[in-house]
This record gives C-alpha cells, structure tokens and sequence, in this order.
C-alpha cells in the first residue's frame, strides 16, 4: 500500500501520484492535449477513467467532454498512456517515463507509421506545418555549415538552393490524420493510420443545424458542415475515429462509429485482447487471435521440424 496518495486538479492538468518507500508513481494527464475521447475510459481494466459530457451554454459551441480519474480505482498500470491517441496521459516512475505493461511484452505499443523523405522538400513549402491541425510539424532550414535560417525572404535564390530541410514531426502526441500527406504538393510524406474504422452520420436522426460534433472535433477537415442540407458531414480521409465526436452528439443513433483494425507492435496477451474488444469490437478481437493462432501453429510446427517457411 502507498505511504500517501494525492490527487491534484488544476485547469490545465490532473494529476495522480503514489508515493511509496521506493518508488514514487504518477499519472499526469494534460487538459490542453486531451480531446475527451473515451479510449482511456473504454481501455481502462479497473473502469477508473470516467468520462463526462458537458452541459451546453446557450450561444457557445459545444465542449469536448472532461476525463477524470478515480484515485481508489486507478493503479498506474499505463494502458491509458500507451492507447491515447494524442498522448495525453503520461504515467511516470520515480520521474522517469516506464511502462511496466510494455516492458514485460503484456501490452503492446501503437505504431504512428510516419514518414519523410526531407531531401525531396521544396525550400520554400511550409504546407505540412500550416495544415496541421494540432500544430506538431516544425520545419528548419539550414544552411551547409549547420545554421537555423530565420528569414528565407531574405536569401537570394542561390543561397536557397544551398539549403537542406528538416521536418520534424512529433509523433508522440501525432494521431497520424493524412491532412500532411494529403495536402503535400510534393508526395514526400506517408502516413498510415494506427487506428481504422468506420463513421457514419444518420443524416435522417442528425438535428438540422447542429454542429456539436464539428465544434469539439481535434482534426480540421475531419468534419465540415454542408450548406445543403444544414447538417453535418464526414470526411474519413482525416478522420482518426478517436470518438470525440460521439461523445457530444445530442442523438444517440445519429453517430456510428466503430473501429475495425489498430495497428501495434506484436504481442500475445490476454490484457490486450480484453482492451481489443471494447476499443474496437469482437470481430477485429476474433481476427487477431486467429492470426496470433495460425502463427503459434507455425512456429510449432518450425521448432519441431527445424525448417524455416519461405
């Protein structure tokens, strides 16, 4: 049992600690970072997260529902920091930032496949940084000898041919949109998508005129509001079906979304498997067990026979 337990709120963190003989854990979960998606509450095997939809004021857009956290419950396991789609949530031991979950292989990790090949970049493009949406992409310019370029208009066109790029994008807190990829002029960025699905809005159910999806949505693009029928309309390019907009929605049936498929590092876990089926559903549960079976049946089957598949 911990010596001391605390729990602090402020507007921009929550902030969970345990304090014990030898070691000190603590779980910060940023309010600026968090969208309110209810993965960490749907992931969370002690139902510690909670999530709360809040009450709309009358001429303001809506809000993005608030997560809170049971000290009694939580046991600073890290599953809500490894599924947060936008990195959120950070669990600390003794300061450093070490997930038991991961470090025994019980759970696995997401992998934001992102690449950039920065030696195709154009000099003068910023597009990458100017469209994303939560502001995680920086590009720095340098000269030969390694210098930061603050003023590109000040260089002639010689001196910019001189010039390397560097797009540095952070993927800790990246929940892999496209909108980079997509709005690249050049092709020099992919982007694969660590969590898929599908979303649909009932245009019949969805009340003319509301936007309290569109309002709380993390992703420009994601969503937009059609002048034709005064309702709003998805965009799956750049949705990233963290659910926050579902959350919101006035309509229960107005809204579907369901995850078919999340792409992590390889694990054979029950943990993982319980946290599968309530993210994304029994199907892509049942789907990943049998391809964990079929692969545990060759490597049966390898060691037994000492042969390697082609």
């Amino acid at each position: 049992m911990p010596l001391k337990t605390t729990k602090t709120e402020t507007a921009k963190a929550l902030t969970l600690e345990w304090i014990l003989h030898v070691k000190n854990y603590r779980l910060i979960l940023d309010r600026n970072l968090c969208v309110g998606c209810q993965i960490c509450a749907l992931a969370c095997p002690k139902e510690a997260v909670k999530v709360e939809k809040q009450p709309r004021v009358q001429g303001e857009k809506a809000r993005r529902a608030k997560v809170d956290i049971d000290l009694n419950k939580c046991n600073f396991c890290g599953i809500c920091d490894v599924l947060c789609p936008y990195g959120a949530i950070k669990v600390t031991v003794n300061g450093e930032h070490a997930l038991s979950i991961v470090e025994k292989e019980s759970f696995p990790q997401l992998i934001r496949d992102i690449k950039v090949d920065s030696s195709k970049c154009p000099v003068d493009c910023s597009e990458c940084e100017e469209v994303c949406p939560l502001n995680l992409i920086k590009i720095t310019r340098l000269t030969p000898d390694g210098k930061t370029v603050e003023n590109l208009k000040s260089l002639t066109k010689k001196q910019k041919k001189t010039l390397k790029v560097h797009v540095d994008i952070d993927k800790e807190h990246c929940p892999c949109c496209r909108l980079c990829e997509v709005k690249c002029p050049e092709g020099v960025m992919q982007v694969r998508k660590f969590l898929q699905g599908r979303i649909v809005i009932h245009e019949e159910k969805c009340p003319e005129g509301c936007t309290d999806c569109l309002d709380v949505c993390p992703i420009k693009g994601a969503l937009y509001f059609s002048e034709e029928n005064k309702k709003v309309r998805v965009n799956e390019l750049f949705c990233v079906y963290c659910g926050t907009c579902k959350i919101v929605c006035p309509v229960e049936e107005a809204l579907e979304l369901k995850r078919t498929r999340v792409f992590h590092t390889p694990i054979r876990s029950g943990a993982w498997n319980k946290v599968l089926e309530r993210i994304a559903s029994p199907i892509e549960m049942s789907k990943e067990l049998k391809a964990k079976s079929s692969q545990k049946v060759l490597e049966s089957v390898e060691k037994r026979f000492s042969w390697k598949s082609a």
